[in-house]
């Protein structure tokens, strides 16, 4: 089983999570803040992974170290749930429509972290989060699972629609990004023999 799990406790957060990878979906989330909670649970819904995440953060002083924190944590234990890449299909790619937005996702599970975010968004939040931590929550979690990842919003007006598109390409790119390749489940997909 492709699983990992992982404590982590700074003076700003305590955080506790675990990942399955060839899971079905289910969640259990509580980080705080209610729509990147929402984020996290479609993601796993999309994904396919089974997801764990409880955070306790210094939310008095705002939601930027538990959204951070989360993509550390969470890029953290994917990369221990692939573990050596092994027969994965290595790169993903998914553009979702969410009502008038355009999202697309593209990764690279390349073991060089490199984070491209071409989003805007015309509200400070949306609920109790604040769209700025929409770009730090992956950048996060790009550089700590070692993964090479574009999210573009192509187009769009609500930046509901926009962040949760975002959550959602991913989540279905990172689907296919990990999917084992079976006419080379015993191989590394790079010519280095490494990823």
């Amino acid at each position: 089983m492709r699983k990992a799990e992982l404590s982590r406790t700074t003076q700003e957060t305590k955080i506790e999570a675990s990942l399955q990878i060839d899971g079905s979906g289910k969640s259990d989330i509580a980080t705080g803040i209610g729509f990147l909670d929402h984020m996290l649970t479609l993601l796993a819904r999309h994904s396919g992974f089974d997801l764990t995440v409880k955070v306790e953060g210094d939310l008095y002083v705002d939601g930027h170290h538990s959204a951070e924190d989360t993509g550390i944590v969470l890029g953290q234990i994917l990369a221990r749930a692939v573990g050596d890449k092994r027969g994965i299909e290595r790169y993903g790619h998914a553009v979702v429509p969410m009502d008038e937005a355009l999202l697309e996702a593209v990764i690279d599970l390349s073991g060089r972290p490199f984070l491209v975010f071409d989003a805007e968004f015309n509200s400070p939040a949306i609920g109790d989060f604040d769209t700025q931590l929409t770009e730090e929550f992956f950048r996060a979690l790009a550089y700590n699972a070692g993964m090479t990842l574009h999210l573009n919003c192509r187009y769009g007006k609500n930046d509901h629609h926009k962040v949760e598109g975002l959550f959602k390409a991913f989540a279905r790119a990172l689907r296919t990004a990990v999917r084992i390749d079976p006419d080379r489940a015993d191989q590394i997909p790079s010519t280095k023999g490494v990823l």
